[in-house]
């Protein structure tokens, strides 16, 4: 690995696996604490719409999807706010929805020559300066927005009836958390896809909540654990030819069975009664 960090494109991955491990760590640890995974899938999915709105008026693609994904995310919070019951179903239509009108007006834009699987499964190799400079900016609106609203989001995000008779603003923490799962799609496109950004959002910090006590400490041990994640897969897609994107997915799949596997055979302590 070390000899590949004599090109930028190499270096420019790895940045972008540890900027993207940031983000993911934090804002994965509150997906699964707050249980939205499927919510955040819906997002993910169904901001393919703004790539296909991007190339069909000609837009840069990072725009397009930043705008869909901030509109699905305010409609989806909004569902699940007013309509619990129903939510699922609701978002699994929007999700559907915006990959579908993703793909219709690729087919119809003239001259369409777009590399879709980039998209879906990500390109961490042609991440560029401007891309790092940008996944930087957004890390540190995550940073310092978790970091002056952490009391607030503990209470959020294991007793939600608590958060609102400590005065905790319910409602704009929840869309402020949705809106930072918008712009971590946006941030993490090429990293590992559209398709598979569910699975760095959600593994390392359900293996990590294992292992923590506090939500801090689960966020911090999850960015570790992203980052070990996207530059071992980056070890493996260089040296294997490998996609980049799958490999880092693959090596997270890996460690979440066998976390798995440690738990069922870690041997369970007996309480005995007098």
């Amino acid at each position: 690995m070390i000899e590949a960090l004599q090109f930028e494109f190499m270096r420019n991955a790895l940045l972008a696996g540890l900027l993207a491990s940031i983000m993911c760590g934090i804002i994965g640890t509150l997906v699964v604490v707050n249980r939205i995974v499927f919510l955040s899938g819906g997002i993910a999915h169904a901001a393919y719409g703004g790539i296909g709105l991007a190339f069909f008026f000609g837009f840069s693609y990072l725009w397009g999807i930043m705008g869909f994904a901030l509109l699905m995310a305010v409609i989806m919070a909004a569902v699940n706010l007013r309509a619990k019951q129903r939510a699922d179903t609701i978002i699994g239509v929007l999700w559907a929805v915006g990959m579908a009108l993703g793909v219709i007006l690729l087919d119809i834009t003239p001259g369409y020559n777009v590399d879709l699987m980039s998209y879906l499964f990500g390109s961490i190799l042609t991440v560029s300066t401007s891309d790092l400079w940008l996944m930087l900016i957004l890390d540190g609106v995550v940073v310092l927005f978790v970091g002056y609203y952490y009391h607030d989001l503990v209470s959020l995000s294991y007793d939600e009836e608590f958060a609102k008779v400590r005065g905790v603003s319910v409602r704009f923490l929840y869309f402020s958390m949705i809106t930072m799962i918008a712009l971590l799609v946006v941030m993490i496109v090429q990293v590992v896809g559209l398709i598979l950004v569910i699975a760095l959002l959600t593994i390392p910090p359900y293996i990590a909540e294992k292992y923590s006590g506090s939500l801090s400490r689960m966020m911090v041990y999850a960015v570790l654990l992203n980052l070990l994640f996207t530059t071992t897969g980056l070890w493996l897609s260089y040296h294997f030819n490998l996609t980049s994107g799958a490999s880092i997915i693959m090596v997270a799949a890996v460690c979440f069975f066998i976390s798995i596997l440690v738990e069922h055979l870690k041997p369970k302590s007996s309480v005995t009664t007098n």
